[in-house]
């Protein structure tokens, strides 16, 4: 049997990481269970105010919990995931779920995906209407394709969009909901307010305000108090990372539209809104990566796998450091944009067996960063040995512009159990 010792150590948000832990000599056990698991999650990159600050570290609270709810009942990893992204698609402060962004039909289209680091399947919705949580249909998306093949030797499919995508989940058991009813007073307020500046601006019908308009419009699709996504990052009892994403997408947005162009539509695209995998021959450490932002740009850098990439070095910080430095802000994809504008939420582990004081302890050791470019990001994390969870608004120094300037931080969790 499995008895846990002194679970949980952590360090406090901190902007200077500068030692790994990781040693390789030490881990020598792929097979012993560590203790319970651990969840980092994040309410989106952007503007985050302080009059909202309580709810928004709430929800990541609650994200959190459930998370772990789910691990300490032996949940895996994509489960526990699935299970924090439910919570926060369903807060009306949050675009995702329930409360998301209005299209242009005054309709909520969403877009979620979803990884699995054992498996490296992966699952996504896009433009999908008239389901509360779309994760939940990513998430069975994932689980029907590690079944294997379909009748007559058919691929499953992993990413369905629109009115596909509703009516395999409603065929695959998931209940639809009624759009009008995943509208909030806030969104309806958010979309009415939206057409009238709409309305306005079609009246100006001269050339200079109409260049004019379309400048003011990509200035507030590109502006940084835009928040789109929602993500959680897991490692479960057996060392399994998984890694999720959700959001309701631009306000005002053509409906249908899962585009190349602007805040969630990398939620959807593999590699870009998330990105999930265990460690192996290859990689020393199982690493999950969750990203926020604008759209564009983190599908044109690829940044979630990107960021995967960057966390086999042996300096977490610094290689999340460089990463968000030289393969986004200062991405030749990206050399036309004044402002380059995402976040990421970053957890790598390794499974070792303690030499002292007994060889029988097995310790798993979770490094979990985030970073953005965005004025503000808000996260949440926990282990399955934690009371409750803790919650930070990062936010960039004062004084640094949005989307030219980065914020880094993060901890350690050491995780800590006995094997036969």
């Amino acid at each position: 049997m499995e008895s846990l010792i002194n679970c949980t150590e952590e360090q406090q948000p901190s902007s200077v990481l500068t030692n790994s832990w990781y040693n390789q000599e030490a881990c020598r056990s792929q097979k012993a269970k560590c203790a319970g698991g651990f969840v980092l999650v994040h309410a989106g990159a952007g503007y985050h105010s302080e009059s909202k600050a309580k709810e928004y570290k709430h929800v990541c609270k609650r994200a959190c919990q459930r998370a772990v709810d789910q691990l300490r009942a032996g949940a895996l990893a994509v489960e526990a995931a699935t299970a924090a992204l439910v919570e926060l698609e369903d807060s009306p402060f949050t675009n995702a779920g329930m409360g998301s962004n209005l299209n242009l039909s005054g309709e909520i289209e969403c877009d979620a995906s979803i990884m699995d680091g054992k498996s490296l399947h992966f699952g996504a919705v896009g433009a999908i209407s008239g389901i509360k949580n779309p994760v939940l249909v990513a998430s069975c998306l994932l689980t029907e394709a590690q079944k294997g093949k379909l009748s007559a030797g058919r691929i499953p499919p992993c990413f369905l969009v629109g009115r596909g995508a509703h009516d395999w989940a409603v065929g695959h058991g998931i209940p639809p909901c009624p759009s009008e009813k995943m509208a909030t007073k806030f969104s309806l307020s958010a979309y009415k307010r939206n057409k009238r500046k709409m309305e306005l601006a079609e009246k100006m019908d001269t050339g200079q305000n109409q260049a004019k308009k379309r400048r003011q419009s990509s200035e507030n699709e590109n502006g940084s108090g835009c928040l789109d996504t929602v993500g959680a990052v897991v490692v479960d009892s057996e060392g399994n990372v998984a890694a999720a994403v959700s959001s309701g997408g631009l306000a005002m947005k053509h409906p249908g539209r899962v585009g190349q162009k602007k805040t969630s539509q990398k939620a959807s695209h593999y590699g870009c809104g998330c990105w999930a995998e265990n460690a192996c021959n290859m990689n020393s450490y199982s690493t999950a990566v969750s990203t926020s932002g604008c759209g564009e740009h983190l599908i044109r850098t690829m940044l979630a796998r990107e960021c995967s990439a960057a966390m086999q070095s042996e300096d977490a910080h610094q290689a999340l450091l460089e990463a968000m430095q030289n393969k986004f802000i200062s991405s030749p994809f990206l050399a036309s944009e004044d402002r380059v504008l995402g976040g990421v939420i970053v957890l790598r582990c390794c499974r070792c067996v303690e030499a002292q004081p007994s060889p029988n302890i097995q310790a798993a050791m979770v490094e979990f960063l985030w970073s953005h470019t965005t004025e503000s990001m808000c996260v949440g994390y926990m282990s399955a040995q934690d009371s409750k969870a803790k919650t930070h608004i990062s936010r960039l120094p004062p004084g640094t512009v949005p989307g030219q300037s980065l914020a880094i931080e993060g901890g350690v969790c050491r995780l800590m159990g006995m094997v036969d």
